[in-house]
């Protein structure tokens, strides 16, 4: 039977956030250990790894992506790889073919970047990526030199 209701955010990014729906953060969910690097998968194509390069040091200092995530963000990492390959063609190529009939057809590539982004706007919002998720964050907000007074009143530390 599935679960009803949105998909939790993860806790990671609930701080990050600075949980702005104030409700209790899972004090018992699984906490797996941060390493300061993980391995790229060697089954990545080689602009999936470049991806999972750029990205990947960002996420663990952000301490969303950990090792029991690797695989969700390697399928980002290909499907990022796969819509590049895809849009790249369409550059080169257009995205318009004629038949032998006389008809423009669509090439293939057109769907297969649209269904590829929309795999990875789906990862994405999963690690944070979207600029909406970002415009979410308050970056240090667990730090004490906080501008708002009552905020330091209310947090107990003047």
């Amino acid at each position: 039977m599935a679960t009803r209701g949105r998909k939790p955010k993860p806790t990671a990014l609930k701080v990050l956030e600075g949980n702005p729906g104030r409700r209790p953060l899972n004090q018992n969910e699984p906490k797996p250990k941060g390493k300061k690097k993980l391995q790229c998968p060697s089954h990545l194509n080689a602009e999936a790894k470049k991806e999972w390069r750029r990205l990947s040091k960002v996420l663990i200092e952000m301490g969303v992506l950990t090792e029991l995530d690797t695989a969700a963000f390697a399928g980002y990492c290909q499907a990022y790889a796969r819509w590049k390959e895809a849009e790249e063609f369409i550059e080169k190529h257009g995205s318009l073919v004629k038949t032998p009939n006389g008809y423009f057809q669509q090439v293939p590539q057109v769907s297969i970047a649209q269904t590829n982004l929309k795999i990875m706007l789906k990862f994405a919002e999963q690690f944070g990526l979207t600029p909406s998720a970002r415009s979410r964050i308050i970056a240090g907000e667990n730090s004490k030199d906080s501008s708002d007074e009552m905020e330091q009143i209310l947090g107990g530390d003047l």
